[in-house]
């Protein structure tokens, strides 16, 4: 075994303009749709081996004070351009992108709100 997630799924209450957002924010990082079906949309490398995916919710609640998802960016221009990217798809800013010395001398990383409330961040650490 080498990974220690298979996948994670956010409930979204747009699928549209939901997937509009994340499609131009994860291209930024270098990952894509690698699988639809009717109210899913997976994200990843590989077809049909999504790692993230979004899910057509009928309610969709704000998740509890602390969770947040965590995408690996290859450089911090990728984490600039993915910020750029949600911002401009309706995201709000969390955090702009920079270094982050609390977390690590190289953790450049950037901070956004999807348009479910879903926290999500790119971070290189390189």
């Amino acid at each position: 075994m080498t990974h220690m997630l298979h996948h994670v799924s956010l409930p979204v209450s747009d699928i549209v303009a939901a997937a509009s957002m994340y499609d131009a924010m994860l291209a930024r990082l270098g990952y894509r749709r690698v699988a639809q079906s009717p109210g899913f949309i997976g994200y990843g490398i590989e077809d049909n081996r999504d790692k993230f995916a979004i899910v057509t919710a009928d309610s969709v609640n704000e998740p509890g004070p602390g969770f947040h998802l965590a995408f690996t960016a290859p450089s911090s221009l990728a984490v600039d351009t993915f910020h750029q990217a949600a911002l401009h798809h309706g995201a709000t800013d969390n955090g702009a992108p920079g270094l982050r010395p609390d977390y690590g001398a190289n953790y450049y990383a950037a901070f956004i709100i999807d348009l479910d409330g879903h926290h999500i961040e790119a971070v290189c650490n390189d």
